[in-house]
């Protein structure tokens, strides 16, 4: 299953969904040009654990903001209000949101 969209100026590859892992998770690789950033937002059913595969992400996450560089991930719980964002130079990584309900 692999299907790619853009979403909010990010360019995201879908590489699992339901069908391939009985509900479970989505695995989402999503790569950002610099200066994108979703906007402010919060999601109910499922978390995201962000994983940094090239590049810098700055994540506001409820009161907390992290830099995350190459080999660094950050858990953003369900329920969490939070933004993600490339700055100053393109960024890729990989999300893994659990339960399956992203894709």
């Amino acid at each position: 299953m692999a299907q790619s969209l853009w979403l909010f100026g990010s360019h995201l590859n879908i590489i699992a969904d339901r069908t391939t892992t009985g509900g479970q998770y989505d695995l989402i690789e999503g790569y950002f040009l610099p200066g994108t950033q979703t906007p402010p937002h919060r999601h109910t059913r499922y978390s995201e654990q962000l994983y940094v595969l090239e590049g810098e992400f700055t994540v506001w996450a409820g009161e907390n903001k992290v830099v995350l560089n190459a080999g660094e991930s950050f858990l953003i719980p369900a329920g969490t209000p939070h933004v993600v964002a490339a700055l100053d130079r393109p960024a890729r990584g990989l999300v893994v949101a659990a339960p399956s309900a992203f894709a």
